[in-house]
This record gives C-alpha cells, sequence and structure tokens, in this order.
C-alpha cells in the first residue's frame, strides 16, 4: 500500500504474510531436493582423486589432461568472442537502421518547424494583419473604433472610418483610458468626438483572470471585494456600453446575434475592453504591442458577440511620435527603442518629465536615459548602465496603461473630407443618445482621474494613416517625412554633444551608423626653410 506523501511504496509485511512466505519457499525446498535425490544428482560433486602414483605412465596421462583442459578453455574463449562480435554486429545493424528510420523523421521534423516559424512570420505581416481587419469589418453590424483618451486624435484613422461608412456599417467611438488623463480634458474630448459619432466613456480593468484562477482565490480569501475595487481591477463604462448595444438590438429588429468589431491601433486596449465586459479572460492581452494577430468572436450577452481584430498597420509616412507609439518598428527591428523614447521625449515639457521621472534637469534624451537607468537599477557588469533597458521601460509606460499624459483637443475642428451633416445624422440613428449621456455622467462619478500637475501634455500629430488595403501596402508605404529626418538629425547632434561627457556610446539606425568618439587631433604643417646652404642641419629651428 503506498501511502501519501511517499515516492516509493512501503515493503513491510504482516508477520502472518511473512511467515506463510518463508513456509512455502522451505516447501518448496524441500520438494526440490526429494526429486534430486530420486534422480541420483547431488549437490557436491565427486571430489577428482586423480592418477595414484603407482599407476604406469602417470606423466603422459597429466600432459594429455592438461592440454585437453587448455582445448576446452580456448574453445571457451573463442565461443565468448564469437558471441561478442555477433553481438556488435547486431547493434551496428540496429544503429544504421533506426538512422535510417530517422532520417526521415528529422527531416519532417526540420519541414515542420520550417512551417511554424513561415505560419508565424506570415500571421504577424502586414498582409495577414490587413486581411484579418477587413473580415472584421466585414462580418461586423456595428464597428466600435478604440481610441486612447490620452490622445485620441491620434488613435483615429480617416481611411478606417471612410471604409466603415461605405459599407454602411454604424460606427462609434469609445474612449478607452480615461483614468490616465485629467477629467476637464476626457470631458472636452468626449464633447468634441460626438459631435461626429456617439462617443462612450470606458476605462477597461487591467487585471481580469481566467475562470479557474477566479475559482481558487474564491476558494482561498473571501474577502476578493477590497481586491475588485482597486483602481487597476476596477472597470467603468462596461454597463454603459451593455446597455447601449442591447438597445440598439432591440430598436434595429435584427434577427440573430448583433456581432460588434472592435477595431483600433496597436495598445488602445481593444482586447481589454471585451475582457472587461465579458469579466473573464477571453482574449489575450498585454503592454507587448502585436499579441491579437488574428479576428476572434466572443460571446458576450444574449444576442451580442464581439469579435477582436488585429491592430491597424500604420504607414511608414506618419511623423515619427505617431510611428513610435502605434506603429510595430520596434517590434519588427526597424526602429530602436533608444530612437522610439528619443522622439518621444522630443515632444514633451522637460520640466513635465523630470516632475513624472523625479530626475533632475538634462540637455538630451541620452542623459535622461542614463538618470532613469542609474534611478530605476538597470546596469549591467561593472556598474555600466544599459540604456537600451531603460528605454524599454520608458517605451513600456507609455504605450502600457500606466503613464498618464494628455493632449489638448481642437477647437471648432471642420468635419473630414468624406463626412458631411447628412452623414452624421445618419450615424446617430438607431441609438439612444439620452442613455449614452447619462452613462457617461456615471462613468465619470466613479473613475479616479489624476491630478493636472502630475500628467504631461503632449502634442498630438493629428490622426495617423493607415493601410486596409493589401494591395496598397507597397505602393503606400514611402519614406518618412524629411522634416522629421532634420529633427532627428538635430537631436542627433545634441546626443553627440551631451555624449562627451558621459561615455562613448554607439548609436545604431536603420540605414547609418553614427559613431561618437573624440574628434582627432589636427596637425598643423611647419614650413622648412631650404634655402640655407649650411651643411649642418639644426633639428631645433623647425621641430619646435
Amino acid at each position: 500500500m503506498k501511502r501519501p506523501k511517499l515516492k516509493k511504496a512501503s515493503k513491510r509485511v504482516s508477520c502472518a504474510k511473512r511467515y506463510k512466505i518463508q513456509k512455502r519457499v522451505r516447501d518448496h525446498n524441500k520438494k526440490l531436493r526429494k526429486e534430486a535425490k530420486k534422480k541420483g544428482i547431488s549437490k557436491r560433486p565427486k571430489k577428482d582423486l586423480g592418477v595414484p602414483s603407482s599407476a604406469p605412465f602417470k606423466e603422459e596421462v597429466l600432459r594429455e589432461a592438461e592440454q585437453r583442459r587448455l582445448q576446452i578453455e580456448e574453445e571457451k574463449e573463442k565461443r565468448k568472442k564469437a558471441k561478442i562480435e555477433e553481438r556488435a554486429q547486431k547493434r551496428k545493424k540496429g544503429k544504421e537502421g533506426a538512422t535510417k528510420e530517422a532520417e526521415p523523421k528529422e527531416k519532417k521534423a526540420r519541414k515542420d518547424e520550417a512551417q511554424r516559424k513561415q505560419k508565424a512570420v506570415e500571421k504577424s505581416s502586414k498582409h495577414n494583419l490587413c486581411s484579418e481587419l477587413n473580415k472584421v469589418i466585414d462580418a461586423s453590424d456595428v464597428v466600435v473604433e478604440v481610441l486612447d483618451a490620452r490622445d485620441p486624435l491620434g488613435c483615429r484613422c480617416l481611411q478606417l472610418e471612410e471604409t466603415v461608412l461605405q459599407k454602411n456599417k454604424k460606427l462609434i467611438f469609445l474612449l478607452n483610458k480615461i483614468d490616465l488623463v485629467p477629467k476637464d480634458n476626457a470631458e472636452k474630448w468626449l464633447q468634441c468626438l460626438q459631435k461626429e459619432f456617439p462617443a462612450v466613456a470606458f476605462k477597461a480593468s487591467t487585471k481580469i483572470q481566467d475562470k479557474t484562477m477566479q475559482e481558487k482565490k474564491s476558494r482561498i480569501s473571501p474577502s476578493n471585494d477590497l481586491l475588485d475595487r482597486s483602481r487597476a481591477a476596477a472597470c467603468f463604462g462596461h454597463d454603459c456600453l451593455s446597455d447601449l448595444l442591447s438597445s440598439f438590438y432591440t430598436a434595429s429588429n435584427k434577427e440573430g446575434a448583433l456581432k460588434v468589431g472592435l477595431v483600433g491601433f496597436p495598445n488602445v486596449g481593444k482586447s481589454s475592453v471585451i475582457n472587461s465586459v465579458k469579466g473573464v479572460l477571453a482574449c489575450n492581452s498585454g503592454v507587448k504591442r502585436g499579441i491579437t494577430k488574428s479576428m476572434q468572436e466572443v460571446h458576450i450577452l444574449k444576442n451580442i458577440n464581439m469579435i477582436d481584430s488585429p491592430g491597424i498597420v500604420a504607414l511608414a509616412s506618419n511623423p515619427a511620435p505617431a510611428l513610435a507609439l502605434r506603429s510595430l518598428r520596434v517590434e519588427e527591428g526597424l526602429e530602436s527603442e533608444l530612437q522610439a523614447a528619443t522622439t518621444l521625449l522630443k515632444h514633451c515639457d522637460k520640466t513635465q518629465v523630470m516632475l513624472q521621472y523625479t530626475v533632475p534637469d538634462y540637455r538630451n534624451a541620452l542623459e535622461f536615459l542614463t538618470m532613469f537607468a542609474k534611478k530605476r537599477g538597470f546596469l549591467q557588469k561593472g556598474g555600466v548602465v544599459n540604456t537600451e533597458q531603460a528605454a524599454a521601460a520608458f517605451l513600456a509606460d507609455w504605450t502600457g496603461a500606466k503613464l498618464s499624459y494628455h493632449c489638448k483637443p481642437p477647437e471648432n475642428a471642420p468635419l473630414p473630407l468624406f463626412m458631411s451633416e447628412a452623414s452624421v445624422v445618419e450615424m446617430k440613428k438607431g441609438w439612444d443618445l439620452k442613455r449614452i449621456t447619462t452613462g457617461n455622467q456615471d462613468t465619470f462619478k466613479g473613475v479616479k482621474f489624476p491630478n493636472p500637475a502630475s500628467s504631461i501634455n503632449f502634442t498630438s500629430r493629428g490622426p495617423t494613416a493607415g493601410i486596409l488595403n493589401v494591395a496598397e501596402i507597397c505602393v503606400k508605404e514611402q519614406k518618412p517625412e524629411p522634416v522629421e529626418e532634420e529633427e532627428d538629425g538635430k537631436e542627433n547632434e545634441e546626443m553627440e554633444g551631451g555624449a562627451e561627457d558621459l561615455h562613448k556610446e554607439e548609436i545604431k539606425q536603420p540605414h547609418k551608423k553614427v559613431t561618437i568618439a573624440e574628434p582627432p587631433a589636427v596637425v598643423k604643417p611647419v614650413p622648412v626653410d631650404i634655402s640655407s646652404t649650411n651643411d649642418a642641419y639644426d633639428f631645433n629651428v623647425d621641430f619646435k
């Protein structure tokens, strides 16, 4: 019987069982002895008496016996060697057969691995992302464009909105991450967006867990309400969104389930919104951009399904801040994290960055990242500062739901070219606008907003251009604007000037490599007077 918490079963048995076994063994041995006695087989072999000394030709008999013994030993040795050779040959044949069988298996494994890698590359390719996004738009009855409240205008893709209007789909805005901007700024942005499409304020939960994890936690600690009320775990706006979609479904008299597609740029919180409304971890989400690579339909309510989509592919001709925040250039290896962090630091107020990260005054981006790395403890062997890791942490703060920064909404912004007053009225038909207003007010009451003084003022560069058609990828993608290249060149010059006091470092760019080093000493030519006729040459004249 194997006892709990023991690797091996115990060998202990009861005395009765042990005595019974011993008795059976004795009986068995007794039986074997009787049978051997009947057959005349004895245990002890008879002792060889040898040749008596009185026997004639004793020496010859002993010599013959010795020869016979040596012959028997040689035969035994030959048999032993033959068996060893036979086993070696069998082992060799078995190895050859195994290698022959394993060769096609290895080739197949290599092919499978290559196909797997190719599929992964294809999934993350721009062609696949564009096709998946178009599938989501075609399959959806209502398209929800998720915007980051920190830069709503930069998260808008006018090409996507125009495509949705051309396909006669309903479009609404969802202003996510409102807890990372001041309250007045969020309200102004909501009023600005509602002039074109219905807009819903939302704050997604960042601590949604799987069902099994929730059940385990409920068994371990019954007081999970306090954890759920924390700032990160709380979700606001899901009731307003669910009621709005339910009322639209009843008003539209649609047969079957209402399909709602969530679209937007990477890291605006599409998967987090679905998880928050569902209340369970249904879609993978995280700080890393580009996690969602294919459409995924999730059942939310009785007659409502939400479709998660990959991020919109951004054009390479967009401004540098938009590419740093909303494209996958860093993940694809087209841009380093140090360059992205430098671009973001250029478009921020220095004093606000110093207050946010509690660092002293800095001259350039490299000096800021050096101080930031020392503060966070990003050090390599020998105490060398790891600026790449500091840049990655800085970029994760800006793309994730952690850092508070805001942009000012435009005053009296005109409608886009593809929209008119009639289209605005048409887009607002079927929606309960009063319910949206009351729901947004309730959401603003529950959310804890940051202090305006602790939020960084960021300069928005307008809507981000995206690619929706697969055929237009090669045509539309061009080099970045020359203005941004000039700015990058200026920033590199600033970084070169500040690097003399810090340390020598190499900054690698996609097309060129700039090495910061000390300038070489300039050697001035010394004039030599050759008119002198004196043979004795004085070296102190020319080489002083």
